[in-house]
Order: structure tokens, then C-alpha cells, then sequence
């Protein structure tokens, strides 16, 4: 396994890495992500020119990118960078960068990070400011624009206040990414208590012991657990890892897997839910980790 390279694209920071056979980091930056489609492919070339100044050209690059790239118009779609929608991301860098590279969905990216030697199946759920996930299966990345895209499926067995649902960016209503991402999080707690917090600052209050931060992540639990229960129910999964900033807060994780269970429809389900093992560098070692996929191939200039 020769280096490579490793490209992160999120809607606040792109991190380049080159990580060597061992998968050890050799080199690494992040930068604040643009605001535009030009700015951002100058960005990434930029970086890229950087790590070849320092450790030689390297011709294999992977990137995990906030939507998908689809195969038949070539054009990334479903990104809620919204920038990046109907744009010809992945020829248009393969032509800035002059070598070939492997694209694929972000949480695609932390899923095939996260998952461990021997685990079967794994599910990758983002939380964060968006909601994704990414399925493998025997250490091999399932394949697909679709594969593991829950987060717009409808929030299941929706309780009456949740039946319309909020309004998602993606024109829809009551997608899952509205009630669980942080954004979702921070959306519930106005919508019942009022006033303005992000995520963080409810966490934060609901462990100073604030009734009504304590009572929006109860409801921030119930709400995962009924979303992830789909999951299982459809793959079985031996694992699920959470990322994004919500996997951060760890008083979700001892209530999560009994709640789980009420929902599935085998209760004897025994999977396990674990925070990330490389935390907010599991996107870029994923990506580099592309470069060992059948399932995603190279594309060239």
C-alpha cells in the first residue's frame, strides 16, 4: 500500500492528509472551506501543490464529499454544501489536480474508517450539522450513490407534534436529518423552550441540570433510537459508530441501546453503538482508504 492522500470536505474545513503504509500520518492541514465552487477547487488544488512540495507528487488521492456524485450525469447532487449541487466536482478537480482520484460520500468515508478488523457489518451515522451514513460490510464499502443515505428517509413512528415535521433543505419534510443532526438538536429546544442555543450550549446546560435541556435530549434519544432502529431492522448491523459533533456527547450512549431495542423488530438484536475511534480525522483516513475499494474507481483526466 503505497502513500496517499486524503481529502475531507466539509461545509466548514477541508483537511488534506498523506498518510504513509502503515496508515500513519506523514502530513496533514485543514483550511476554512470557501463559500464557492471556484474557491473551494482552488483550495484543494493548493493543498495538494503543497503536500508535492514537501513528500513528491502523489498520485493517489481519495476525497469524501458532503453528497454524491452521480455516475450517469457525472454532476454531485444531494450535497448540503449546496454549492457543489449540479456541478462537475469530481472532473473538474481530476482536471485542477492532473492525476487521477477516488470521490465518495463523507459519511461513506467515516464508515470505512470506523469500521474494525473482524466486525461484519457497520453502520457509520454522521450527526452533525447534516445527517449521513455509510454501510460496510467485511471491511468492503457497500457501493452506490444511496448506500446508507437514511437521513431523508422520514422520521419513523412520528408522534403526533412530529407528524408534518420541520421543513429539510432538500425540499422535504420530517427528514430524520431534522430531528437528529446538532442543527436538528438546537431546532427542538427553540421550538419548545424558546430562545436561541446551539447545540453545544444545550449539552452543556442540560449537564448543569437545566429541566428543559435535560427534557430536549430525552426527546434528542427517543427520536435517534427510532431512527437507527430502521437501520437495523433493514441491515442488522454488528456495529453502529456515531461522528459529527452529536457523537461527542456521551450521555447518549448508555441510554441508546435499550431505546434501540424498543423499536426493533427483533429485541434480541446485540450490536453494539460506540463513539469514533479517530474522531474528526476519520473523514480524511477513509478517503485515503479508498484507494484499497473495488467499488470506487479511479476516475482520469
Amino acid at each position: 500500500m503505497a502513500m496517499r492522500i486524503g481529502i475531507d470536505l466539509g461545509g466548514t474545513k477541508i483537511e488534506i492528509a498523506a498518510i504513509d503504509s502503515d496508515g500513519v500520518f506523514v502530513a496533514r492541514e485543514r483550511i476554512a472551506t470557501p463559500r464557492d465552487y471556484d474557491g473551494t477547487i482552488r483550495a484543494i488544488t493548493g493543498l495538494a501543490a503543497g503536500l508535492d512540495a514537501r513528500l513528491g507528487r502523489i498520485d493517489r488521492i481519495g476525497i469524501g464529499i458532503p453528497g454524491a456524485v452521480s455516475r450517469r450525469t457525472g454532476e454531485v447532487r444531494n450535497a448540503n454544501a449546496r454549492f457543489l449541487n449540479g456541478r462537475p466536482f469530481e472532473r473538474d478537480l481530476i482536471a485542477a489536480l492532473g492525476r487521477p482520484v477516488k470521490v465518495a460520500n463523507d459519511a461513506d468515508c467515516f464508515a470505512l474508517s470506523e469500521a474494525e478488523r473482524g466486525e461484519g457489518t457497520v453502520f457509520g451515522a454522521i450527526l452533525g450539522t447534516g445527517c449521513g451514513g455509510g454501510v460496510v460490510v467485511e471491511g468492503r464499502l457497500l457501493p452506490g450513490a444511496a448506500a446508507g443515505e437514511w437521513g431523508h428517509n422520514p422520521l419513523p413512528s412520528p408522534d403526533r407534534d412530529e407528524t408534518e415535521g420541520p421543513e429539510c433543505w432538500c425540499g422535504r419534510r420530517g427528514c430524520i436529518e431534522t430531528w437528529v443532526s446538532g442543527t436538528g438538536f438546537a431546532r427542538d429546544y427553540r421550538a419548545n423552550h424558546g430562545g436561541a442555543a446551539s447545540a453545544e450550549a444545550i449539552v452543556a446546560a442540560a449537564r448543569s441540570g437545566e429541566a428543559a435541556a435535560l427534557a430536549a435530549l430525552d426527546r434528542y434519544v427517543e427520536r435517534l433510537a427510532r431512527a437507527l432502529a430502521g437501520v437495523v431492522n433493514v441491515i442488522d448491523p454488528d456495529a453502529i459508530v456515531l461522528g459529527g459533533g452529536m457523537s461527542n456527547v456521551d450521555e447518549i450512549y448508555a441510554p441508546l441501546p435499550a431505546a434501540v431495542r424498543l423499536h426493533v423488530f427483533c429485541a434480541e438484536w446485540s450490536g453494539t453503538i460506540r463513539a469514533p475511534r479517530f474522531g474528526d480525522s476519520s473523514g480524511v483516513r477513509g478517503a485515503a482508504q479508498l484507494w484499497d475499494q473495488s467499488g470506487f474507481e479511479a476516475r482520469h483526466v
